[in-house]
């Protein structure tokens, strides 16, 4: 059975949606799935500072913090993250940086690879978001799994090839159903051609 291993951090819960929609997607392609959230390391004031914020993150509480284990664990990753100024969050980036013993011995290599986010409007940086991302999967070696235009339902989402990416509307989390859709769909093409790579 192929492991997929989805991390990601949110701060008021669309990316969150987002990561649970590729997670399903990767369970629907038959795969063993991990559904991890990095660590807060936001200071509380900024946290209280936003309603949905702290709501958000008293709501995830049951979902596990990622550890470099699940990615060594895993024959393929998807990290989602928010977009800070075009470029992955602190969070993110954060757990990234954990991640070098596993880089250093290639346990990151050869593995599918794949990123979504979202940001505050359309062209908030989405896209440079997921292309520096792609730039951590370089470097570990990965095999990079963008959705492409593979399925017209990517097209109804707003047709980012790199990967699945959402307007925040704000504070809430309001994934359209079409950016859902896509986002299962990368899930379960994460799956898939992770599957082709490990066997």
């Amino acid at each position: 059975m192929t492991k997929i291993a989805v991390v990601y951090y949110s701060s008021t819960g669309n990316t969150h949606q987002l990561a649970q929609a590729v997670a399903q997607g990767a369970e629907e392609a038959g795969a063993e799935v991990r559904l991890r959230r990095v660590a807060e390391t936001a200071p509380d004031a900024a946290i209280e500072s936003n309603p949905a914020w702290r709501a958000h993150l008293d709501s995830v509480s049951d979902v596990q913090l990622a550890t470099p284990e699940d990615l060594e664990w895993a024959d393929g990753y998807a990290l989602g993250t928010p977009t800070r100024f075009g470029t992955p969050s602190a969070q993110l980036k954060g757990f990234i940086d954990t991640l070098g013993g596993l880089w250093a011995t290639g346990k990151l290599a050869n593995r599918g690879a794949t990123a979504f986010t979202s940001a505050q409007n359309t062209h908030g940086g989405n896209e440079s978001t997921i292309l520096t991302l792609f730039n951590v999967f370089s470097h570990f070696g990965a095999v990079i799994v963008p959705p492409g235009y593979t399925d017209p339902l990517l097209f109804e989402a707003g047709g980012n090839p790199y990967g699945t990416s959402v307007p925040s509307a704000g504070n809430s989390a309001a994934a359209s159903p079409e950016a859902l859709a896509a986002a299962r769909f990368q899930g379960r093409r994460l799956a898939e051609i992770s599957g082709k790579i490990t066997s």
